[in-house]
């Protein structure tokens, strides 16, 4: 095995993107040396399926867009780092490894934070901004991809939707900084359960939606993007900056009207009954019904209530404390359960959604079951203001940095 012939194609696929000279990374992979370099780390990250980030249990579910390694792509590097790191002959290059498909396939709109800004805390913080929605009459969304103005600081966007019922509750929220934006850890802090236009993390084209469906977007609305700096790479004294953009693929009608339809125990909300103890190390919060007896109120009417419906994809919200969750669709009848996302290592940072190969039809009478796993030991607390881990306290539902959340979110049409 030879890094020419063998190697350097998987790292261009599916590393790059990040390990770029000035990159979210901590280091570069464009050169043979830096490979060589970083041969023994590479290896282990691989392995452990840590690098390239794809939360999802293989186990679980089909994807589209897949960023993670195959098993013979991680013997390949194994074997090449085991055998040597040998070079070989560069003309033996063969092209990359194939990317993981998708990305935006056009882009009919595209809206850039309204300001040039400079993170003030580290090593992480989550900014809002809201952007003026500038179409005139309603549109559908039916595509999303994120361009990081700093890639060296930036660490994800999700864009919201404030609708124009709920956008002055926003703007409270941005006036009430004297800073552009407002800090947004966990959500975008207003608008009751958050509506998602699309997200983006490192490595992710962007994407379109499935076929003829898209989310709708009423004039009048503003967008809420929340960027996630990460400032661990920036030299003491310097000062980033970053303007990122968002692109979207518009759709002036659509065949479905999606929705991202929201799913939690609304008795962790309303009445704060997800309770973690305090120096528990494996405590589990689950919920599960069947949500067509009130879908046409908690998809704001585009799903009607006691019918099927399908879910195209899925994602998964928890916090810091967060350390595994399932979100499963539970068939009546008493048929085998279907695993839709499956998380065994939670990350905060490497959140997404996630696309399913094959979507899944929805029928009165199933279940859907989101079950989130917490550590609230000593050792698994968030870092507070000063840069030191929080006292250990009891924990609820909730927006701050010291709160947690347990949040199924589906793309679901009728």
């Amino acid at each position: 095995l030879t890094y020419y012939r063998d190697v350097k194609p998987i790292v261009d696929a599916k590393c790059t993107s990040c390990h770029v000279e000035k990159g979210i990374a901590p280091f570069s992979l464009t050169t043979p040396e830096n490979a060589v370099a970083m041969k023994s780390i590479i290896k282990m990250r691989v392995n452990d399926h840590t690098m390239p980030p794809w939360p999802p249990s293989k186990a679980c579910n089909t994807f589209v867009d897949n960023r993670s390694l195959s098993d013979a792509e991680v013997a390949t590097i194994s074997g090449w780092v085991d055998g040597g790191a040998a070079l070989g002959d560069p003309g033996q290059t063969p092209a990359a490894v194939t990317a993981p498909s998708g990305g935006l396939s056009r882009v009919d709109l595209s809206l850039p934070m309204p300001v040039d800004w400079v993170p003030q805390v580290g090593p992480d913080e989550y900014r809002c901004f809201l952007i003026d929605w500038p179409l005139a009459t309603t549109k559908y969304v039916s595509g999303f991809r994120a361009n990081p103005g700093n890639k060296a600081i930036v660490h994800h966007v999700i864009a919201f939707l404030a609708t124009p019922a709920t956008v002055a509750d926003f703007q409270a929220k941005d006036d009430a900084d004297p800073m552009p934006g407002y800090n947004c850890f966990g959500g975008p802090g207003a608008g009751g359960l958050p509506i998602w236009l699309g997200g983006w993390a490192p490595g992710s084209p962007g994407s379109d939606n499935p076929p003829r469906t898209g989310i709708k977007v009423q004039p009048g609305s503003k967008v809420v993007l929340q960027v996630h700096y990460n400032l661990i790479n920036v030299k003491q004294g310097e000062k980033p900056t970053d303007r990122s953009s968002v692109d979207f693929k518009i759709d002036d009608a659509v065949d479905k009207e999606a929705a991202i339809l929201p799913w939690t125990d609304p008795k962790w909300v309303r009445s704060h009954q997800m309770t973690i103890p305090a120096g528990e190390a494996d405590v589990t919060q689950l919920f599960q019904f069947d949500p067509t007896v009130v879908m046409d109120r908690i998809t704001g009417g585009v799903v009607p209530a006691s019918n099927d419906f399908t879910i195209y994809g899925a994602g998964l919200h928890m916090h810091t404390r967060g350390t595994r969750g399932t979100l499963t669709l539970l068939r009546q009848g008493g048929q085998l359960p279907e695993c839709m996302l499956q998380i065994d290592r939670w990350d905060f940072h490497w959140q997404g959604s996630y696309g399913f190969a094959e979507p899944k039809i929805f029928h009165p009478g199933d279940q859907l079951q989101i079950e989130c796993h917490f550590d609230n030991t000593a050792q698994n607390q968030p870092l507070g203001s000063d840069g030191n881990p929080m006292p250990v306290r009891e924990v609820n539902w909730g927006e701050g940095t010291s709160d947690e959340m347990c949040l199924g979110l589906f793309y679901v049409t009728k």
